[in-house]
């Protein structure tokens, strides 16, 4: 045989060996990541219904936690104010809202002696937690000067809406010169997103 052709066929045989030694390696490694694939779906089809019962507090509980659908939902409310048959409510307290919040706060006392507060032409920038609080004027001031500061307050409830009028009854043992503010405060993140000072009406 010339030299030439046994070189060729030498080279030929080696090429063939060195892809016959990394074929079973790929192929090892093929089968493998096969075998993994199989067993995860087989592992998932197995404990479909405990994976289904886990994710769903989990769902739950971080949409409880951050309620995304207020990012857009803002439903606009302007209620009218409460109706007595006794007779017309007073004013007694009354107070303009600050530079992050627009709108009017007054507190009105019916004939019966139960009291309202009645938030007028409000406009707030949106927040999912938002709460309605009296509070003491004094501690508005300082948590407004802290990064995050707890504020003891009497939780009125769940701002209703970010814009337009609204009402909410206060507690027969609000005491109106003690709690002389009316806050509308984030617990979560301790934001105040808007105050007002009460003086008398």
């Amino acid at each position: 045989m010339p030299t030439s052709a046994r070189r060729r066929s030498r080279g030929s045989k080696d090429i063939g060996q060195e892809w016959n030694r990394a074929t079973p390696l790929a192929a090892r490694f093929n089968r493998g990541l096969r075998m993994i694939t199989s067993n995860a779906i087989t592992w998932l089809s197995r404990h479909k219904r405990l994976l289904i019962a886990v994710s769903i507090p989990v769902v739950v509980a971080l949409w409880w936690a951050f309620r995304p659908e207020k990012l857009w939902i803002n439903q606009r409310v302007n209620e009218a104010a409460p109706y007595d048959t006794s007779g017309d409510p007073e004013p007694i307290f009354t107070g303009q809202f600050d530079s992050k919040a627009g709108g009017r706060v007054t507190v009105f006392k019916k004939p019966n002696g139960q009291k309202y507060l009645r938030l007028k032409d409000l406009t707030i920038s949106g927040d999912a937690d938002a709460h309605v609080e009296l509070a003491k004027s004094g501690d508005v001031s300082q948590a407004q000067g802290a990064a995050k500061a707890g504020i003891d307050g009497i939780d009125l409830g769940s701002l209703k809406t970010e814009q337009a009028d609204q009402n909410y009854d206060l507690p027969a043992a609000a005491d109106l010169t003690k709690y002389d503010a009316v806050v509308i405060y984030n617990k979560r993140t301790s934001a105040i997103l808007g105050s007002a000072k009460l003086e008398a009406f």
